[in-house]
Formats: C-alpha cells, structure tokens, sequence
C-alpha cells in the first residue's frame, strides 16, 4: 500500500565529503504504517540501473545520525518513524553521473505480530541534476 511512496522524488544527488565524490543519496520513507526501531529494520536493498548495491556499501541516516546495516541490528535507542524521510546513502567512488538513474529501494523489516518478514519494494526514475 506505501511501496509507491517509498522514494521521495526530492533530495537526489552526489554525495561530496572534502571536496571528493564518495557517491550518492537519495530519500526514503518506511513502508509501513507505524514506525520502527532500527534493529527491526532487517536489511535494505538497493539498485542503481539495474545493478545491486553491495550491502556494506549502504549506509542509513536519520535526525542526523548515520549507520551502516549492520550497526542497525543492534540500535535500540532510534526510530525510524512513520512518514519520515531518511537518507539512503550508497558509497561509490565519483558518484552517478547528471541525467536520470532507476534507483531500486526494497526494505525488508521485522514485525512482531506478523509470522512472516515482509520485504516492500519501490523502483522510480530519478533526475540527478548537474
């Protein structure tokens, strides 16, 4: 019912750290309807133009704080909340190039009162600008 809604069509660009491109970030929102502590989100998959991103090359930012997949396993302390942006950082060297990218974004959470761990997807075209 959210996957559409999982990619914000705002705040897609490079990512620059000392004057060097490490790569690109792009705007989420959690696919469910009430928010989540960050160990039950499981994993996040992502893809640029049709090719995965490494898991170790994601990392998730929120309020101001940023963690790699596998610190949020075990992030008791932080939410992410219903309706809230995060940011969806991919680590690549020089970053995407300006024009439009497919960016694939797939969350795979963990539920209490659910016997399955769902995974919601969402796939748009973005447009990097120069």
């Amino acid at each position: 019912m959210m996957d559409n809604k999982m990619i914000c069509v705002d705040g897609f660009e490079n990512v620059v750290e000392g004057g060097e491109t490490t790569g690109f970030a792009f705007l989420g929102r959690l696919p469910y309807y009430r928010g989540l502590g960050l160990s039950m989100v499981e994993d996040i998959a992502v893809a640029v133009d049709g090719e995965a991103v490494a898991r170790e090359d994601v990392r998730f930012s929120v309020r101001g704080k940023t963690y790699t997949l596998d610190e949020m396993e075990t992030v008791y302390d932080d939410r992410w909340n219903f309706g809230e942006k995060a940011r969806i950082i991919v680590l690549r060297a020089g970053g995407l190039t300006p024009g439009k990218h497919r960016i694939e974004f797939a969350v795979r959470m963990r539920v209490s009162y659910l016997p399955f761990v769902p995974t919601t997807k969402d796939a748009k075209e973005l447009d990097l600008a120069a």
